[in-house]
């Protein structure tokens, strides 16, 4: 007698998630779809797909995922492959406007100096901007002794956005001064 088999050889199975792509939004990008590709289940078997990978911030990152096998599904009739599609945050390319105002003050003249120092952010284009998104660097103080009008003189390019998920950002500055007023002053003669 020489022996014969029956073999009955396992399905290959590759189980490939989603890929897709949108501009940063501040909300999660998730793609929850697999396709099923190899032999495929057989009739009336499969699985089920949870835990999806999200991407929020702007880069490239797997869309990873977990699969449970269905009741009535064996694994040993079959080799799964997971393979992760993509998932991409661009930047926002749409222009913020980042309104700064520069600190007032009027006093009257007295022979000291004064100085106002400081500025306000008084009102950015997009929500998903924030204050923090973006670093100082210049000079915002201004000095004078005598009666006159003092520019606190700020620059656009004094301030730098360092929010990887914005690549458009502008900063216009609502100029500041300071003010020492005259002191009005009346001589009468005896």
């Amino acid at each position: 007698i020489d022996d014969g088999t029956l073999t009955i050889a396992q399905r290959n199975v590759t189980l490939t998630s989603a890929s897709d792509t949108k501009a940063y939004d501040g909300k999660p990008l998730r793609k929850e779809e697999v396709e099923v590709s190899g032999d495929g289940f057989a009739n009336g078997e499969g699985a089920a797909y949870s835990d999806f990978a999200s991407r929020t911030t702007v880069g490239t990152s797997d869309n990873t995922f977990t699969y449970t096998l269905n009741e009535g599904t064996n694994k040993d009739n079959y080799n799964i492959t997971t393979v992760p599609g993509k998932l991409t945050v661009t930047k926002d390319e749409k222009q913020v406007v980042v309104t700064i105002t520069e600190k007032s003050n009027t006093v009257k003249y007295d022979g000291k100096e004064h100085t106002v120092k400081g500025y306000d952010v008084t009102s950015i284009s997009n929500p998903l901007y924030k204050k923090t998104d973006f670093t100082f660097k210049g000079n915002d103080e201004v000095k004078g002794t005598n009666a006159g009008t003092y520019d606190m003189e700020l620059k656009p390019e004094d301030f730098h956005n360092t929010n990887g998920n914005f690549s458009n950002v502008s900063f216009v500055i609502d100029d500041g001064t300071l003010t020492i007023a005259q002191r009005n002053v009346t001589l009468t003669s005896a």
